[in-house]
């Protein structure tokens, strides 16, 4: 599944495409990318055609683009509403020239014109169907800081509101974090994967910060020490912005950027998927667990079990 880093890659190689580019039309293939939309596949063309695309916003691993009319002009007035998209398991947005030949699993096509790159096409495209396009109200951002990254505007889709920020988000707020972390008695990798307390983390991502900070998955948030919480922080933020670097993990071919390339993290990986393998650090072998519908990785020696106390 997209991550952050994954979604990042796509919303960076997106904005300069999209940003300022008048949707000449937009055809919907297959409805079911249309779940979160408020309308049908008929109301969706019609609601996008002749709008301008003023940015390209991402919050944890949902993307936005705000959208205005083609008549406002620029910087006249905020948008109010934007195009929201979730890749979901194996969701793909991939840029196009004019006319290219349908995508496998295309569910989405818009045709746009851009004053400095000329006619593109862009497609949404997604194996699984888990994946969806929306056009959704623009609300104020609950901190009234930007809604995002790649935004300036206070605003967040609607659909985005209770999605916190991630950590490399310039408004998210470790103060914050860690008194969030003092009070809950779940397991840190169940908080490190909860959107609404922090976003953008993923599975892989949760096991490798986790192996760095040398914190066992299970143990209880509200017993970790302030300076291991600035640790962990600290090895999230150098795992993510390490995967974003490599253009995000890819173990196959559904998870590709905008000019349908993978991303190659999967090879700097420490402690995810090497059950069995030696522990880079002190060799001991990594170990899988199961940890709800998802595994665990980590290392038994590096990462010391949580004590029990009777």
């Amino acid at each position: 599944m997209p991550e952050l880093p994954e979604v990042e890659v796509v919303r960076a190689g997106l904005a300069p495409a999209l940003t300022g580019a008048t949707v000449l039309g937009v055809t919907v293939l297959d409805e079911r990318a249309l779940t979160r939309h408020r309308g049908d596949g008929a109301h969706f063309e019609a609601a996008l055609t002749g709008r301008r695309i003023v940015g390209a916003a991402r919050r944890g691993k949902f993307l936005w683009f705000p959208v205005a009319d083609a008549l406002v002009a620029q910087h006249e007035a905020a948008p109010v509403e934007a195009v929201v998209a979730h890749l979901g398991m194996s969701g793909q947005i991939l840029l196009r020239a004019p006319g290219a030949p349908p995508e496998r699993h295309e569910r989405v096509r818009l045709d746009i014109h851009h004053p400095d790159h000329g006619e593109l096409t862009v497609v949404f495209a997604d194996q699984r169907t888990f994946g969806s396009l929306a056009l959704d109200p623009l609300v104020p951002a609950a901190d009234a800081a930007p809604g995002g990254y790649g935004t300036t505007e206070a605003t967040v889709p609607a659909q985005v509101a209770h999605i916190a920020r991630d950590p490399l988000d310039p408004a998210f707020r470790d103060a914050g974090f860690r008194a969030s972390l003092a009070r809950k008695d779940s397991a840190i990798k169940r908080v490190l994967l909860d959107q609404s307390e922090v976003s953008g983390i993923g599975n892989i991502y949760a096991d490798e910060a986790l192996w760095a900070a040398r914190i066992h998955p299970e143990v209880t948030a509200r017993v970790l020490s302030t300076r291991a919480v600035n640790r962990l922080l600290t090895e999230v933020r150098a795992v993510l912005e390490k995967a974003l670097a490599e253009g995000g993990t890819s173990f196959d071919a559904q998870y590709v950027n905008v000019n349908g390339q993978a991303g190659y993290f999967a090879h700097s990986l420490n402690a995810y998927g090497r059950t069995g393998q030696p522990c880079p650090r002190c060799g001991r072998p990594i170990v899988r667990v199961s940890f709800t519908n998802r595994s665990s990785h980590y290392c038994p020696h590096c990462q010391r079990a949580p004590r029990i106390t009777r």
